[in-house]
């Protein structure tokens, strides 16, 4: 027999979910756009193969809540983990600074000509960091609970 879910069971609760294929990545690629956070947040584990990044994740899954509620947009801090990595490079970061601010962009995947492929993080200014994976299996957790974004606007693309 099936129950009917209630209103409580969609309160708002800290995300916890992995990817494991192109599909997969698309939804915390679009998590994680316009998460901004400092270049020293990042951090290769090369014994563990892992790389992690602790950003500042705009909540765009609670946009229609806000707007309805009459509060502002907000954010929260989460972990972005790669697993299986086997090389890291980048593109107009300096790993370690702690005063530059980066956003992302997307995060996607580049299949491989053997086993494994790249997990690129686009970011915005033209910078990037490339991730050389064995296998796909990237996890977006959030760590703190959400806070009102500082600006007080929903992050904007114009074309």
């Amino acid at each position: 027999m099936s129950v009917d879910a209630t209103f409580e069971d969609g309160a708002a609760k800290p995300l916890r979910l992995i990817a494991v294929d192109s599909d997969d990545l698309q939804v915390l690629s679009a998590l994680c756009q316009d998460a901004v956070f400092p270049a020293s947040e990042m951090q290769w584990q090369r014994g563990k193969q892992r790389f992690g990044i602790l950003l500042n994740r705009f909540r765009w899954e609670d946009i229609p809540v806000a707007e309805q509620g009459g509060r502002k947009p907000e954010r929260v801090q989460c972990v972005l983990a790669v697993e299986n990595v086997l090389r890291v490079a980048s593109q107009g970061v300096t790993p370690g600074d702690a005063d530059t601010i980066l956003s992302v962009l997307s995060v996607t995947f580049e299949e491989g000509d053997a086993d494994g492929g790249a997990v690129l993080l686009t970011l915005a200014g033209d910078g990037a960091v490339r991730l050389q994976v064995s296998e796909l299996e990237v996890a977006l957790r959030d760590v703190t609970k959400p806070y009102a974004a500082v600006s007080g606007k929903v992050p904007d693309h114009p074309e």
